[in-house]
C-alpha cells in the first residue's frame, strides 16, 4: 500500500471538499451557459448584481412581473436547461434574472413561459417550446422559398416533417450554398433581416487565382455597385491551389446578390460560394441538405444579437 499522504494533507493543511453546487454559467452540463459565455458576460452579470433592487423596489417588480396562474420562475429556468431548480433560486436572489426587462429577487414570483421575456445574466432564455429554431445548410441548386410554382427543390422539401410554419432568414440565391436560418418565431425573422441590428454574415468564397495585391484592401474600402457602395468588414485568404483561391469574407450589407456583385467587379466572378455563419450561428461541420436544431445556447446568443 502506498504512503503517500493525500494531496493538501500536510502541516496546517485540510483536505478540500468539492462543493456539490455549481454556478450555471461554469459548465453545468446541457445548459446554455458555458464556461466561455460566463466569461463574457461577467461584466454584464456584475452590473446586474451591483443594481440588484432591494426593498420596496423588489416589492415592486415582482408585482409588475407576477402571472398568479404561471409558473414559479426557477422551475422555468430549470426546465430551460439553465441549471437546477436549486442554483436558479440563488441566481434569482443574487439579482442575476430579468424578466420583462425587470430584475426579479424574490422566489415567489410566477411567470408564464408562453410569453414572459427571460435573460440570466444578460442572455435571453428560451422559456417557451412553442417556437423553433434550426440551421439548414441550403445545398447548390435548391430555391430559398418555402414554395416554388414551377416545381424546384425548396427549403420545405427538407422540413417535410416539421409541423410548423417556417419562416427562413434572408436569402440564398439558387447556386450559393450554405447556411440559412429557419424558425416561427417571426420577429425574431423580422430583426436578424432588419439592418438596424447590424448582423453580420460569413463566406467562403472561391474564384480563379492567384489574386492581384490590393484586392483586400479594395473590398475593405469598398466597391461601388449599382445600388450604391458595398464593402466587406474583413478578407483573408483562407487556401490557394493553382488556378484557385479561398477566401473569406465578412460583412454586414442585405444587398442582394452583393458578394457575387463586388467579386466580378474587382475583377473575379465567383466560382463558387458558400455560408458558413449568420452572426452568432455556424455551420460547423453541419452536412449539406441537412436540417438541425439550434441549441439554447445558440438561441440565447441570436436573441442577444437582435436585443430579444
Amino acid at each position: 500500500m502506498s504512503n503517500r499522504k493525500p494531496r493538501g494533507s500536510g502541516p496546517g493543511n485540510s483536505p478540500r471538499r468539492a462543493s456539490s453546487r455549481r454556478t450555471p454559467a461554469t459548465g453545468h452540463k446541457g445548459g446554455p451557459f458555458g464556461q466561455a459565455d460566463y466569461d463574457r458576460n461577467l461584466g454584464a452579470a456584475r452590473n446586474v448584481k451591483k443594481n440588484r433592487p432591494t426593498g420596496d423596489q423588489a416589492e415592486q417588480n415582482f408585482s409588475q412581473v407576477h402571472q398568479p396562474e404561471g409558473e414559479r420562475l426557477q422551475k422555468v429556468l430549470a426546465g430551460a436547461g439553465v441549471a437546477s431548480r436549486r442554483v436558479c433560486e440563488d441566481l434569482i436572489t443574487e439579482g442575476r434574472v430579468e424578466v420583462d426587462g425587470v430584475i426579479v429577487t424574490e422566489l415567489g414570483v410566477r411567470v408564464d413561459p408562453a410569453t414572459a421575456v427571460i435573460h440570466v445574466d444578460g442572455i435571453r432564455v428560451r422559456a417557451s417550446t412553442q417556437q423553433v429554431y434550426y440551421a439548414f445548410n441550403k445545398p447548390r441548386g435548391v430555391i430559398s422559398t418555402m414554395e416554388d410554382p414551377e416545381g424546384r427543390p425548396c427549403i420545405a422539401d427538407y422540413v417535410k416533417d416539421t409541423r410548423e410554419r417556417l419562416f427562413h432568414v434572408g436569402r440564398l440565391d439558387n447556386e450559393t450554398e450554405g447556411l440559412l436560418v429557419l424558425t416561427n418565431d417571426g420577429e425574431l425573422a423580422n430583426r436578424l433581416a432588419h439592418p438596424r441590428y447590424n448582423i453580420a454574415k460569413t463566406y467562403l468564397v472561391q474564384v480563379r487565382g492567384p489574386l492581384d495585391k490590393g484586392i483586400g484592401k479594395q473590398l475593405r474600402e469598398g466597391v461601388e455597385l449599382e445600388d450604391g457602395l458595398a464593402r466587406v468588414d474583413s478578407f483573408r485568404v483562407v487556401d490557394s491551389t493553382p488556378g484557385h483561391v479561398l477566401v473569406e469574407v465578412v460583412l454586414h450589407s442585405g444587398k442582394n446578390r452583393v458578394v457575387r456583385r463586388m467579386f466580378k467587379e474587382v475583377g473575379y466572378p465567383v466560382q463558387r460560394l458558400v455560408r458558413v455563419a449568420m452572426g452568432p450561428i455556424t455551420l460547423g461541420n453541419q452536412k449539406q441538405g441537412t436540417v438541425r436544431p439550434l441549441n439554447d445556447q445558440e438561441i440565447g446568443h441570436l436573441m442577444s444579437a437582435v436585443k430579444l
